[in-house]
């Protein structure tokens, strides 16, 4: 059996600018035992630019 955990992650950066948040959190995650799944964009604005994203992890029981 897995368990699943989801960290949301704010978009705030201006267009073009580039965000290193993610890698600190997959790296946090894989310390703690948990393997990166992947993310879903869950917050994009009327120009489809994406906002909110929760980055999904997974560990086995």
């Amino acid at each position: 059996m897995k368990k699943y955990e989801f960290k949301t992650i704010h978009i705030s950066k201006f267009i073009g600018s580039k965000s290193e948040e993610h890698r600190e959190i997959i790296e946090e995650y894989a310390k703690k035992g948990y393997r990166y799944v992947g993310f879903i964009p869950t917050n994009i604005n009327d120009y489809g630019k994406i906002k909110d994203i929760d980055v999904v992890f997974e560990i086995d029981c």
